[in-house]
């Protein structure tokens, strides 16, 4: 009766009274009251649940389609389900929805691995190469919200308008095109021809360069060079050339011209005019005016002259003290250094983490590159399998002791246990386990045996259950 929490007012329609909704569904997004997007994951969970399950049924924990195409299954129909909408929601992800979203992805973990079910979060990540949820969802937010909302993100050292817009649609009428012999991605370097621009580009630890040389008969008739800032990518660099060179060609396109470049990526480029690319877009418009202006791919490092002359005027061009030339931040930019990010705060979180200890003695450095471990080898390393450690420690067993009377931990399995001595390896000193641990998680031999002593304890569990 005192409360100070005062009751929404009902709503009648018709004589019946309207149930109050706390949130609604927009775009596929559902917003609720309080805004903390509560709703929205619970909606996720909810998803995944159908998702994993369908994964069950092709891949089971010893059977089914291999891990790989497990990972690839998750990468591109699972983790793009779930990152539907997501600058939205989740570009400032809380701890809280750090929790929840690695608790739809642990499933899917154990899924992919086929690890016990107790197994650490945290090491099945690092073991897969998949980083947390909440982590690969933010980096993916703040990419959208950067190049295609175009808005700022606090606290990030780039801003929108650093990086190239991506162009949509035609550049062009879609009945003009480029004559088919201005193209060809046919090795031209024994072409014979009087007259010709050979362009390049080059990335360094000092910058990037971009150059293109006129040669007439042998002979250097014309250079042109350029710095560019390091966070330029090299395909930036061989467009920006062959874009400079096709235009110091146009006062010659009375003639037949070629161009040649030893990028591939270049060339496809400038040649389609539907390009998302605008510095690609001005040059297919000047091929499509010049029809007597050619490109031509050259094979790169095997000595053509104008190649290599190109090559070292980029070189030269990338390594010279000289203020570089602005050009835009390329999209590949700025995915590598969300990455990094991503990494980073994946790495804090592995080093600082109170799980997946033992995992860590053996990779102590996060990747995006999956570790070469069967599911016998990840049992044997977590430690989660059929020991009689494991067992006493979840209260699967009244005793932690193997029936040959010793500790029964994974170490004692692989070193002294009397019922596997048949796969025995040198048992370390403990100072030196973690060395040891290491040592056979890299080599194939070693893992081979411990895989066989898994499988051993598998098939004979009355032998090495004493109760």
């Amino acid at each position: 009766m005192y409360s100070t929490l005062v009751a929404a007012p009902p709503v009648i329609w018709k004589n019946n009274r309207i149930k109050r909704s706390h949130s609604i569904r927009y775009l596929g997004i559902y917003i609720d009251d309080k805004t903390n997007w509560n709703s929205h994951i619970r909606h996720l969970s909810n998803k995944a649940t159908t998702l994993h399950q369908n994964l069950l049924k092709i891949a089971g924990p010893s059977w089914g389609i291999s891990r790989k195409h497990r990972l690839v299954l998750y990468k591109t129909v699972i983790e793009r389900v779930l990152a539907h909408g997501v600058s939205a929601w989740c570009l400032n992800p809380t701890s809280k929805m750090a929790r929840k979203l690695d608790t739809i992805q642990r499933r899917f973990l154990l899924a992919i691995s086929g690890a016990y079910r107790t197994t650490p979060t945290a090491a099945l990540q690092v073991i897969l190469g998949l980083p947390p949820l909440h982590l690969k969802l933010k980096s993916e937010a703040e990419l959208v919200t950067l190049l295609r909302l175009r808005k700022n993100i606090p606290n990030h050292i780039h801003a929108p308008e650093d990086f190239e817009e991506t162009e949509t649609g035609w550049s062009s009428h879609p009945s003009c095109h480029l004559h088919p012999d201005q193209i060809s991605i046919q090795d031209g370097g024994n072409l014979m021809v009087t007259k010709a621009i050979y362009t390049d580009g080059s990335k360094l630890e000092k910058g990037v360069g971009a150059a293109f040389c006129l040669l007439e008969d042998g002979v250097i008739k014309h250079t042109w060079c350029t710095k560019l800032r390091s966070e330029n990518t090299v395909f930036q660099a061989e467009l920006l050339a062959l874009k400079e060179a096709v235009q110091y060609a146009l006062p010659m396109a009375s003639k037949t011209i070629k161009i040649f470049t030893d990028n591939k990526a270049s060339i496809l480029a400038v040649s389609n005019p539907k390009s998302p690319n605008k510095m690609a877009r001005t040059v297919f418009n000047i091929l499509l005016q010049h029809p007597n202006i050619h490109l031509n791919w050259i094979k790169a490092h095997v000595g053509y002259f104008g190649n290599e002359t190109a090559d070292a005027l980029a070189k030269e061009a990338a390594e010279s003290q000289s203020s570089p030339s602005i050009l835009k931040l390329s999209k590949a930019f700025l995915k590598s250094s969300l990455r990094k990010s991503m990494l980073n705060a994946w790495q804090k979180l592995w080093t600082k983490g109170d799980t997946g200890r033992s995992t860590h003695t053996i990779i102590p450095t996060v990747s995006l590159q999956p570790a070469n471990w069967s599911r016998d080898d990840i049992i044997f390393f977590t430690g989660h399998g059929p020991f009689q450690f494991y067992l006493k420690r979840f209260n699967l067993s009244t005793t932690s002791t193997c029936p040959c009377g010793l500790e029964g931990t994974p170490l004692h399995y692989a070193t002294e246990c009397l019922f596997t001595i048949s796969w025995h390896m040198k048992k370390p000193a403990p100072q030196h386990t973690d060395q040891w641990l290491q040592n056979v998680a890299s080599n194939p031999n070693s893992k081979s045996r411990l895989r066989s002593i898994i499988q051993h304890i598998h098939h004979n569990q009355p032998l090495f259950r004493p109760d």
